[in-house]
């Protein structure tokens, strides 16, 4: 393939002005090598002294679309068709202009980073009419000056503007306007003017693939509009029909002719709504779809046309549905949203979920939404089962466990197997599972199955608020809830037995590293739910569906919980929109051993909570160590086991100070380690060892050994974190631990939950009142009803009996 080149004299008093007319090309650093000054372009490289050559990515064999929006990234030739709607003002007169920069600076952007764009655009006819309007007006008022000695002043309303008329005059300033914002990013554009005989002479159409051909071999972004200041009335039988024939009736059918023409691997059509619509958008049932594919028309009812424009969503989708089957993708998106106008474009290209993806690949599998909607439908009818029933299926999944071992433990081998070279060994401690946690989880499952007897559906409080009118505060299911969780297939069971207990659907998304153990898991959560025909409850998202996608879904998913590296949890907080996510930050926990501290329970408590399980978000980062402590034996004793266990120190400043020759010094002390590594520090006093974990802790999990009383008491009250702990290792901090049976992630939220998260966690409440014709006009000045807000009794489960006065 050839590419564009340029010569660069390398003399230093030409550099400014050559970096300011030079079009087509961005500089991005100037830097002095022996031979001279060096001028460096994103996405250029030199193959000789004073040739520059624009690298781009490999061009994709032009065969089929793509099938997955993730393979997005890969487009290489992208269409971008620009709808009237998004062109143009509301008032439909003129364009819409910071709207316009915005896809203007992406387009730039892409074709600067080696992409060859193309754009489709309305807005001719706008311009013009925002012109002729303009010199009307002007043309109207000067008249008017000069007769407004002889006559009384005129009506000066505009008369009805032909659309042939205000093309002509729109296009040369559209294409002027489109000059001036590309060259600010250093691109260049050509106009190129078609109409429907384009397409049906062959010559013609061969000159207009030569002409776009070169146009971007030189990096030229190329701006296609039809010319509608010739082009005739769209005829109104004529439509798409077949691979070799579609007629140019609008810009959606021209960009898709455009599109397969020019072999694009990406349409993207933007429009004023979010994509296409099961109904019209509006309407009560109206449900945006996230992949649409060929044959699924019967299933949409289209609404009327844009607001301007020739075209609808049902031209957009017949037009989408031809480039499809020439091999291009398409996506349609809304490019009128301020929210997310100025990366619409580039966030598509990316592959992320935005509008609708056309694709011709359909999956074996049902879509998340279709997925969610399946486990939100049983999740209702989980939650209405008995809670005896709950903790059958519970019992039954910890029975499949322990009965399934070998079959378990043999999938989890083939993800070791391929995990072993890439994953730190931190992470394949967490991914391996045996014989001896597996009987842990199935006794940790009987926990939960017990607890299940008195979860949702309790009453919490019970309050007369009048005669016969009562009030009830009650313990439900959140909905649905979406827990991502890394190389940790014990999670599945854990997480899904605390839902089952309390009630909620369940939608799971583990790593890969532990997809033949997860598969395995979920076949047994499966196989126990089936026992009461609730098979759907728990769903694993098997799709290529990105996290980001997910965390998307606001009004399908009802929480979020990361299970995994702070990085995790830190990217789902990012990416959720409107989605409440219940996760921790790092596990930076301290043990603070102070000065009246028992030399037997120190090494133990130290010992368990740094070496025992280095890897887990609870176990110990920063010890911190009372200064009279320094020299003592018991100082040394700490030093050698830590040694022993080969632990690797790292200092922190105070401590440093004291040593001569002294351990690396900590770079942080906010460093959650993962590994056998902590951090050591010296304080004054208990009071110095709360404000060093209040500014450097996580809030997660911090202990204090001490056989002074009255200090731990302080301490505990002092610190704000979810597990204060005395005389105790942080390790301590688990819902198997705590006797929750397990739990579902450890919060540090200040909100909701906090700690180690079980079944209490998974509820939330609801009010129910119980009243006999009751009206608040009743409990007015005049009325005849007082309040009593008594409290009742919560062991009266009945329905208490109404006066029958």
């Amino acid at each position: 393939m050839s590419f564009p080149s340029v010569f660069v004299p390398l003399v230093p008093h030409c550099l400014k002005e050559m970096c300011s007319v030079s079009k087509g090309f961005s500089a991005s650093l100037l830097m002095w090598q022996s031979e001279g000054y060096v001028i460096r372009f994103p996405g250029y490289r030199w193959i000789k002294p004073f040739l520059l050559v624009r690298t781009a990515p490999q061009s994709r064999v032009h065969a089929s679309s793509f099938a997955h929006r993730c393979a997005l990234r890969q487009a290489k030739r992208i269409v971008v068709k620009l709808g009237s709607a998004v062109v143009t003002r509301g008032d439909e007169c003129g364009l819409a202009l910071g709207r316009l920069a915005s896809i203007v600076e992406q387009v730039a952007m892409l074709q600067n980073h080696g992409r060859e764009m193309m754009i489709v655009t309305s807005g001719a006819v706008a311009f013009g009419k925002q012109r002729l309007r303009h010199e009307i007006l002007l043309s109207q008022s000067v008249r008017q000056a000069l007769q407004s000695g002889h006559n009384q002043p005129k009506d000066m309303s505009v008369p009805a503007l032909e659309a042939r008329a205000c093309a002509a005059a729109g296009q040369s300033g559209l294409m002027a306007l489109y000059e001036a914002m590309f060259s600010q990013y250093s691109t260049c554009t050509a106009q190129v003017l078609v109409t429907n005989l384009d397409f049906h002479d062959d010559e013609k159409r061969q000159n207009l693939h030569s002409t776009l051909q070169e146009l971007l071999r030189m990096n030229i972004v190329p701006i296609i509009n039809t010319n509608d200041a010739v082009v005739p009335p769209p005829e109104h039988n004529s439509d798409l029909h077949g691979v070799n024939v579609i007629s140019i009736k609008d810009n959606d059918s021209l960009a898709a002719r455009l599109a397969v023409e020019m072999k694009a691997d990406l349409l993207i059509a933007l429009s004023d709504v979010e994509g296409l619509y099961n109904n019209p958008p509006g309407t009560d049932d109206a449900k945006l779809i996230d992949i649409f594919y060929p044959g699924d028309q019967h299933s949409i009812t289209f609404g009327t046309k844009s607001r301007v424009g020739l075209g609808g969503m049902e031209a957009k989708v017949k037009a989408a549905l031809w480039a499809l089957q020439g091999g291009t993708s398409v996506v349609i998106a809304n490019g009128t949203n301020p929210k997310v106008t100025g990366h619409v474009i580039t966030d598509i290209v990316e592959g992320k979920k935005l509008g609708t993806f056309f694709s011709e690949t359909k999956p074996a599998g049902p879509s998340v939404e279709e997925q969610t909607e399946m486990a939100r439908s049983s999740g209702r009818i989980l939650a209405s089962l008995q809670a005896e029933k709950r903790s059958e299926i519970i019992c039954r999944l910890a029975d499949l466990l322990t009965e399934k071992t070998e079959e378990i433990l043999a999938a989890n081998k083939l993800d070791l197997e391929v995990a072993s070279s890439r994953l730190p060994s931190a992470m394949l401690k967490r991914l391996s599972l045996s014989v001896a946690k597996i009987n842990s989880l199935s006794i940790g499952l009987r926990q939960i199955a017990t607890s299940a007897q008195n979860s949702a559906g309790r009453v919490l409080r019970r309050t007369r608020v009048a005669h016969n009118l009562e009030l009830e505060q009650i313990t439900v299911p959140i909905g649905v809830v979406l827990v991502i969780f890394e190389a940790r297939p014990d999670c599945l069971p854990q997480v899904s037995a605390l839902a089952i207990a309390s009630g909620n659907a369940l939608l799971l998304k583990g790593g890969k590293e532990a997809a033949n153990t997860n598969h395995v898991l979920l076949q047994l959560t499966q196989e126990a739910l089936s026992m009461h025909g609730l098979r759907e409850a728990v769903q694993m998202v098997s799709t290529r569906e990105e996290v980001e996608g997910l965390c998307r879904l606001d009004k399908m998913i009802d929480l979020i919980i990361p299970r995994g590296s702070f990085q995790l949890v830190q990217d789902i907080k990012r990416a959720a929109k409107g989605i409440p996510v219940l996760g921790h930050s790092e596990g930076v926990c301290h043990v603070y051993v102070d000065a009246d501290a028992s030399a037997d329970k120190v090494i133990g408590i130290v010992r368990d909570s740094k070496c025992e399980y280095p890897a887990a978000c609870n176990a110990m980062e920063t010890l911190l160590i009372h200064r009279d402590i320094l020299r003592t034996p018991l100082f040394d004793q700490i030093i050698d086991m830590l040694r022993t266990e080969r632990v690797r120190i790292h200092a922190g400043p105070r401590f440093a100070s004291y040593l001569t020759f002294s351990p690396s010094e900590a770079k942080s002390l906010r460093t959650e380690y993962n590994d056998l590594e902590c951090c050591v520090e010296v304080v004054d006093s208990m009071q110095e060892a709360v404000e060093h974990i209040h500014k450097y802790g996580s809030s997660h999990t911090d202990v204090i050994i001490t056989e002074n009383a009255k200090t731990a008491e302080q301490f505990l009250q002092q610190l704000d974190s979810a597990c204060v702990f005395w005389n105790a290792s942080s390790r301590f901090a688990d819902g198997y631990r705590f006797g929750l049976g397990a739990e579902v992630g450890i919060s540090t939220a200040r909100i909701h939950a906090r700690g180690p998260v079980g079944i209490e966690g998974l509820l939330t409440t609801k009010w129910v009142l119980r009243g006999d014709g009751h009206t608040v006009a009743d409990f007015s000045e005049q009325g005849t009803q007082t309040y009593l807000h008594e409290s009742l009794p919560l062991e009266q489960k009945e329905i208490l009996q109404r006066d029958s006065s």
